[in-house]
Parts: C-alpha cells; sequence; structure tokens
C-alpha cells in the first residue's frame, strides 16, 4: 500500500533532521536561540534557492487555501516552532530535547484528524501510540523532570504538527518553493529579531557551519518530508519523521559523548514493531474525487494520473512535477489520504 520512494524520503528527512539538534546544540555555545534559527533557515534557503527558480502553478499558488498554508508553515512551522526549540534545547540535554520531539507524532495525528480531514484507523491509532510511547520510554530516565524545556519543546512539536498539516496539502508550490519561502521568511525575521535583542553571533566560521547544517538539516530535509507527505498524508509520514529523535541521540551519543542506557534497547524495539503496523494497513472503499487542477510530484502508476506525455517517453514509475487535470471519477482502490485523498467518512 506504501509507496517506496515516499518511505524513504521520509526516512532521510529524518536521519538530516536527527543530526541537527545535537549539532545545535553545539552551535549554541556561539549564538543566541534566535540568531542561530535564523542562520538555519537562510541556510536551508539558500540549499534550495537553485531548485526553486521554476515549476509549481501560479495559479494555485494565488488560492487561498495554498497561500494560506503556506503562511501557516512559514509562521508556525519556521518562526515560532524553531525559536521555541532552541530556547528548550538551551536547558536541557539535546538527547533530552531529541526524545521530546516525538510528541510531534501525537500533534501532528490529533490535528489531521480534527481540522485537516486525514483519516486514521485504529492501525494507525495504535501505530500512532507506539511510536509516541517508545520516545516516552527513552526519555524515562530524565523523567521530565526538565520541566520548562519540556514545556517549549511540547510547544514547537505543537507548532511542527500545524506545519506539517499544512504542507502536506500544498499543491500549488513545489516543495523547494516552500523550503525557500519558509528560510527566507523565518531565517530574516528571527535573525533580524535575534540580533535586536542583542543575542550573540559567533565568527564567520562557525557562522558559515551554521548555514551548512540548517542547509542539510533544514533545507533537504524540509524538502524531502513534503515530498513525502503529499503522498502518505501528515500523520503517516510523521510516523516515519519520528525515527529522527532517535537518530538525534544516536549523534548525540557518538557526537558529544552523552550516555546510552539499556531501555533505549526497548523504545527502538517498539518503535520498529510500531512502524510495523503502519506499514501492514490496507485502507479501501468506493470514493469520488472532484475535478481539479494541480502541480505536484507524481507517477503514472498509481491510478490517478493517466494523462499522457506525447513529446517526452516517460516510464510509469518516473516521477515528475507539472501541472495536471484530474477529471471527476467515483472508483476503488487502496489509498492513503494524501493529495488526491480528503474524503470525509461517515
Amino acid at each position: 500500500m506504501f509507496a517506496t520512494r515516499p518511505v524513504v524520503w521520509c526516512l532521510l528527512a529524518a536521519l538530516l533532521f536527527g543530526a541537527s539538534t545535537p549539532a545545535s546544540k553545539a552551535l549554541l555555545d556561539g549564538f543566541g536561540p534566535l540568531t542561530l534559527a535564523g542562520l538555519l533557515y537562510l541556510g536551508a534557503a539558500l540549499a534550495v534557492l537553485p531548485f526553486s527558480l521554476s515549476g509549481g502553478s501560479a495559479v494555485r499558488r494565488r488560492s487561498p487555501h495554498n497561500l494560506g498554508s503556506l503562511i501557516g508553515a512559514v509562521v508556525f512551522g519556521g518562526i515560532v516552532g524553531p525559536a521555541l526549540l532552541l530556547y528548550g534545547l538551551r536547558l536541557a540535554p539535546s538527547a533530552s530535547v531529541s526524545l521530546w520531539l516525538n510528541l510531534e507524532t501525537g500533534a501532528t495525528a490529533v490535528l489531521a484528524l480534527w481540522f485537516f480531514q486525514e483519516n486514521l484507523e485504529w492501525r494507525d491509532w495504535l501505530a500512532n501510540l507506539g511510536v509516541v510511547v517508545a520516545g516516552v520510554v527513552l526519555a524515562a530516565p530524565d523523567g521530565f523532570g526538565l520541566a520548562p524545556a519540556a514545556l517549549l519543546v511540547a510547544a514547537a512539536a505543537v507548532c511542527w504538527g500545524l506545519d506539517n498539516n499544512w504542507t502536506a496539502t500544498i499543491d500549488g508550490f513545489t516543495p523547494e518553493q516552500v523550503t525557500l519561502a519558509k528560510g527566507v521568511v523565518a531565517g530574516t525575521f528571527n535573525l533580524g529579531l535575534g540580533l535586536a535583542l542583542g543575542q550573540p553571533v559567533a565568527g564567520v566560521g562557525l557562522t558559515v557551519l551554521a548555514l551548512l547544517v540548517g542547509g542539510l538539516a533544514y533545507g533537504a530535509s524540509i524538502v524531502l518530508y513534503i515530498r513525502g507527505a503529499q503522498q502518505l498524508g501528515a500523520t503517516r509520514s510523521q510516523m516515519l519523521f519520528a525515527t529522527a529523535p532517535f537518530l538525534g541521540v544516536a549523534v548525540a551519543w557518538v557526537a558529544l559523548g552523552e550516555p546510552v542506557a539499556l531501555v533505549q534497547v526497548i523504545a527502538m524495539t517498539l518503535l520498529i514493531g510500531s512502524l510495523t503496523i503502519l506499514f501492514t494497513g490496507h485502507h479501501e472503499h468506493d470514493h469520488a474525487h472532484d475535478s481539479m487542477v494541480h502541480t505536484h510530484l507524481h507517477c503514472h502508476d498509481d491510478g490517478h494520473h493517466d494523462h499522457t506525455h506525447p513529446d517526452i517517453d516517460l516510464p510509469p514509475g518516473a516521477w515528475h512535477t507539472h501541472e495536471h487535470v484530474h477529471q471527476a471519477i467515483v472508483h476503488v482502490h487502496a489509498h492513503q489520504p494524501d493529495l488526491h485523498h480528503r474524503h470525509t467518512h461517515p
């Protein structure tokens, strides 16, 4: 039921973002939380700029849905969320913060159910609960005793939960264009606010390093995540992305010498079991699609993209992006809450 490539995109995004927490912890010695957040997102913008100059749909970009979703993603996902995370990171070990980020998985699922018409079945909720519990098990040695830091990270998780749901439904901007907008606006705002408040900025060497970390851990990671979320839905892609805290912990052990606990093996096993439950799901029923025109990454072997390319010899499984038309149709097939399946389930 799950396409392989979107799953790989989400896991690669998790790998890149997971490494950002200990890297950001080390960089906070030379920066304030706001100035570092600004540089990380400006690095993301620089990384995706060459790939953002074409694609998307000029008509769809002007739609209230796409503009509103982009603005929400930029404000909550690019400005507020990173600032809250870095303030929390200043008060707690990077391994603890990496584990608390699992709260984003639960926040994404609850918001998806309440506000974004994303269908979740019992096995999805069970998998989601398992992922969150895995994070709680890992965090147990710290006992959430660092209450202020934990609350800041929890607030950041809610912000990113909103961001995840908005970006999963954008179909007028390419993932690179979404990341560019988020990087430029959020980076400039946070850096400017940090400088105005007198927060420190390190020398040229560490500044370049912060931009490089942002380019990989935010720029490439966000692009990969959006690509996966558009195909899998916000909740399912977030459950894959939830491997990021575990990867962040592993980096913290190796790079920062933070201690390893036996309980982590239990949590890793629980995580793997939860993802197995997620991957074995099968959702299929008779459903209707309205006629629509939009732009997004797609291939021609999913039962929805049957348009032709007369001038291009394009294999069915080749992923590509362009504006295309969907005719109204009623059919039955296994599906997920991607860009084409946001129908209700009475």
